[in-house]
């Protein structure tokens, strides 16, 4: 059994050939890119690409498996070089009388990808494209799913827009059957603390994941799981708690860096960080313009006071991705890079005498402290990003 470091929820922004995938997301940002990125930049073991149902991004896949740079794996899942590839796909439900949530569905294969592809095309307007709405019940989708082999996780579960909890409903059980959800992704303006006040989300394996839109994104948030080997069927037995295999950590944003941790008004720019969670109208300036924060939403839901935490509900590490830290720009980056290898190598293993040798004593203060969750932070809201302060 090994440690692997797993991100799986990663955009594909367009193919080779340029065609849209996910709008919103970096043009730079296909396939093989990702895959590349993951295996030679960032060393993460595992990642999961969630646009994989599009037919270009299909027949992409299939001539890297011709040409033998990547190979299907008998556990399910795609190699290239030291990455693991599992498929996936974002898809978003709205069921009458609730708002619009995502989830993300696991194929354990291309050819099951494929004919979960060919189901989608009846029910959906364009199956090209990343993250569209399917005309059938969740539950509908959830079994379809589960039918072929594959696993169901509901996406950033908080966030004011498109999740289960922040925009759909009050209870997971409104929308899905409970026993056939794999795992929960907590989101970036959300921990394990926040979540365990939820009673609901008990008995889920929590996930961390990046949801990149952009190369430099991916591992911003990622998970660190006990595995036999880096395959889907792997996976599955790890979100399941199954046979040794398990989620050893979550390392994600410390929520207060996240975009929509607290409520945040949008007329005059304010974030709400009150105890009075329940406004209807900006505290300063009186106005309606309010996006309830994830923090706040789950006060609203929360069924218990304190948290709990099953014993096995693996640590949660505040981890400041290296894009956050004050002075690290792009030069400085690929020379620890070319140093040290891997982004991880650098957030993981490194000492600070030698992070200083390269970027100085300052920098390699700031990656240390990210590392003991010691930086002092600026909270987020209103879809803005929070930031590590500088106190240069």
């Amino acid at each position: 059994m090994n440690s692997y470091y797993v991100d799986l929820h990663i955009h594909i922004g367009r193919t080779e050939k340029g065609s849209a995938v996910k709008i919103s997301a970096a043009n730079d940002l296909t396939f093989f890119n990702i895959a590349r990125e993951a295996s030679e930049r960032k060393g993460i073991e595992v990642i999961g690409i969630i646009d994989c149902h599009s037919p270009t991004v299909q027949d992409e896949i299939m001539m890297y498996l011709d040409r033998g740079e990547m190979i299907e794996q008998a556990g399910g899942g795609i190699r290239y070089k030291e990455t693991h590839i599992l498929l996936g796909s974002e898809i978003e439900v709205r069921d009458p009388g609730m708002g619009a949530a995502h989830l993300l569905a696991y194929m354990p294969n291309l050819s099951t990808m494929q004919d979960f592809t060919r189901w989608m095309k009846g029910h959906m307007k364009n199956v090209e494209l990343s993250s569209q709405r399917i005309y059938v019940p969740a539950r509908t989708l959830q079994e379809e799913v589960l039918g072929r082999g594959g696993i169901v996780i509901p996406a950033h579960i908080f966030t004011p827009h498109k999740s289960i909890y922040g925009s759909s409903s009050t209870r997971m059980e409104h929308l899905l059957q409970l026993d056939g959800i794999s795992a929960v992704e907590l989101g970036l303006s959300a921990d394990s603390d926040m979540a365990g006040l939820i009673s609901e989300l008990d008995r889920y394996t929590f996930v961390t994941n990046s949801d990149a839109h952009s190369l430099g994104k991916i591992g911003r948030e990622y998970n660190q799981m006990q595995l036999a080997a880096p395959t889907y069927e792997e996976i599955v037995k790890a979100l399941h708690r199954q046979d040794g295999r398990k989620v050893e950590a979550n390392y994600g944003l410390n929520p207060r860096l996240g975009k929509y941790h607290r409520t945040y008004c949008g007329a005059c720019e304010s974030i709400l960080d009150e105890s009075e969670t329940t406004v209807e109208r900006c505290l300063y300036c009186g106005s309606k313009k309010i996006v309830r924060g994830v923090m706040d939403r789950i006060l609203a839901l929360a069924d218990r006071e304190e948290p709990y935490l099953p014993p096995y509900r693996p640590s949660y590490q505040f981890q400041v991705p290296l894009e956050f830290i004050p002075g690290l720009g792009p030069k400085k980056l690929n020379q620890l890079l070319l140093r040290f290898g891997t982004e991880m190598n650098v957030l993981h293993r490194s000492a600070r005498e030698d992070l200083a040798s390269i970027v100085g004593e300052d920098i390699a203060a700031y990656i240390v402290g990210a590392r003991e969750g010691r930086l002092e932070l600026e909270v987020g809201g209103g879809g803005r990003y929070g930031k590590v302060k500088n106190h240069s």
